[in-house]
């Protein structure tokens, strides 16, 4: 925290804003990253959602944390046995076979392999015999409660420090954040929660062959233990063994993307964790999705606006998309939208697959760069996890097809599900709407104009000037005026003071004139540049995949 602060203001807590360079920012992170793992689980997963915020921190912050696993070692077979055996009983009596060496140890909770008893199967020949099932146990990490509330209680303590140090945007987004956080990691660690939330979009894709969620054993699952069918795939990022077993991986992508855009835009409900780890693909090409720990739900209104946005998107109309991102909160109606309009352009053409040139890279950086840190994204808390989704699922998607077309997928889903049709309807609507109110402001715009006429025919007519100044144009040039004023006054008193041979008097007034002097032309000075990097995921991953 001190060091983000130093990296803020010259002086800590007062001074002109500091630029960083990407080096020390790099550096920087790295640092952080080994704290965050030092501290334990619930840090973890703070660094784990911090690498999803761009609105909070650096981009160097973020290709750093994004590294972070969620993977830790597992507690001893005897802690976790006693979590299992006070919710479901002993358990050599519950399961047929148990392997205590788990297969996945998390931050929260842990994963063992084991076999349980299922239904009775009739044969062809009369006789009965009971199917035994592979599953999948997770059981939470023993006292794992009490440690999660110490450390939220260190995150609320260490906010309003923090924040003293950002601007207002970053203030707005990391309020959020540690709200989304604490509700986050108390919703994982309900295991019941999960089950609910599993069961609800299994349910939504019932019918849907392209896809593979599992099914909860209720009967032996409970508020710290969950049990799962466990079902064997190819972890989704193996693109050597993907391509081996003869699977298309741009179709693996594409129906990742739809699954994504159903669950969110249609279903209000999606598993909000797609990272490689939780993401498996069986030999016939379904997707399987494994831990529903981290999901949620999209009311109607954020559902309605990302339809805008996608439309917008897939219309590549520019305006239309800032208007959607401002309506939804994550654009302040302050932004300079001749600027935001050429980063809108630049997303589309990566998301797109093309390559993008350096020169405009740079030349919106150039724009963009002298105010870096009031950038006007921020991000209200109901839409936190939908960009870690879309943030994740990009990259995956990227790994298994560089050259994936995000928005062909997306404007295909909008057409099919009949949203573009809806839209043009509704503006078409509109448009009629909005006809009907300029005819009736024709009708009223005569005798407005003749009152106002007669007024000032009688000298009556008053008219009122507001100048707004959000860059502080006046202050500098205020500021600017009583510098020189005050150079001019301590040059003259100096000069009178040495001719009243009074040289100690007009040492001190020559080192007053100095520091005016300085003061004044830092005034004039430009910032310097930050020397930013963009990131973008496709060229970042051109450029890995060059260097190794």
């Amino acid at each position: 925290m001190l060091a983000y602060a130093r990296d803020r203001r010259r002086f800590l807590l007062f001074g002109r804003r500091r630029r960083v360079d990407p080096a020390t920012h790099r550096h920087r992170a790295e640092v952080l990253l080994e704290s965050l793992l030092t501290l334990g689980p619930t840090f973890i997963k703070l660094g784990q959602l911090l690498s999803t915020r761009p609105d909070v921190l650096p981009p160097e912050y973020i290709d750093v944390l994004s590294a972070l696993q969620d993977e830790v070692p597992p507690a001893d077979w005897v802690e976790a046995k006693r979590v299992l055996e006070d919710e479901l009983g002993p358990v050599e009596e519950r399961f047929v076979e148990f392997d205590t060496d788990a297969i996945s140890g998390a931050s929260l909770g842990q994963v063992y392999r084991a076999r349980v008893d299922g239904q009775v199967e009739v044969r062809d020949d009369g006789t009965a015999r009971e199917v035994v099932h592979d599953v999948a146990v997770k059981i939470r990490r023993p006292s794992i409660e009490d440690l999660v509330e110490a450390d939220l209680r260190v995150v609320r303590w260490s906010l309003p420090i923090l924040m003293y140090f950002v601007d207002d945007s970053r203030a707005f987004s990391l309020e959020n954040l540690a709200d989304e956080f604490a509700k986050t990691i108390r919703e994982e660690m309900d295991y019941e929660r999960e089950a609910t939330m599993l069961s609800e979009i299994r349910e939504n894709f019932d019918d849907d062959d392209r896809f593979v969620i599992p099914r909860v054993i209720e009967s032996h699952s409970g508020p710290r233990v969950l049990t799962m069918e466990y079902i064997e795939g190819t972890k989704i990022n193996d693109v050597a063994e993907l391509d081996r077993r003869g699977i298309d991986r741009t179709a693996i992508a594409e129906n990742l993307q739809r699954s994504y855009l159903q669950m969110i835009i249609d279903d209000g409900v999606f598993h909000a964790d797609p990272h490689p780890g939780n993401l498996a693909v069986t030999d016939e090409g379904r997707i399987i999705f494994y831990d529903f720990g981290m999901s949620g739900r999209v009311d109607e209104f954020v559902q309605e606006k990302i339809v805008d946005f996608y439309i917008a998107v897939a219309n590549q109309d520019i305006d239309a998309i800032l208007d959607a991102l401002i309506e939804i909160g994550t654009l302040s109606p302050e932004a300079d939208r001749g600027v935001m309009a050429e980063v809108m352009e630049l997303a589309i053409e990566d998301a797109r697959g093309q390559d993008i040139e350096q020169y405009r890279v740079q030349q919106i950086v150039g724009q963009i760069e002298d105010s870096i840190y009031e950038f006007p994204f921020r991000l209200p808390k109901n839409l936190a996890l939908v960009l870690r989704v879309a943030t994740v699922v990009e990259g995956v998607c990227v790994t298994l097809d560089s050259n994936f077309d995000f928005i062909a997928t997306a404007t295909d889903y909008l057409t099919e599900q009949g949203y573009r049709e809806e839209s043009i309807r509704k503006y078409l609507e509109n448009s009629g709407e909005q006809l009907r109110r300029s005819g009736e402001s024709l009708a009223r715009i005569a005798p407005k104009t003749e009152r106002a006429l007669d007024r000032l025919d009688r000298d009556d007519l008053h008219v009122r000037i507001g100048v707004e100044d959000s860059k502080g144009v006046f202050d500098t040039l205020a500021r600017r005026l009583i510098y020189g004023m005050l150079l001019t006054m301590s040059l003259f008193s100096m000069g009178v003071l040495y001719a009243l041979e009074a040289p100690e008097a007009s040492i001190v007034a020559a080192v007053f004139s100095a520091l005016v002097v300085v003061l004044l032309y830092r005034s004039f000075r430009e910032p310097k540049s930050i020397g930013a990097k963009p990131q973008f995921t496709r060229q970042n991953l051109r450029q890995r995949r060059r260097e190794e």
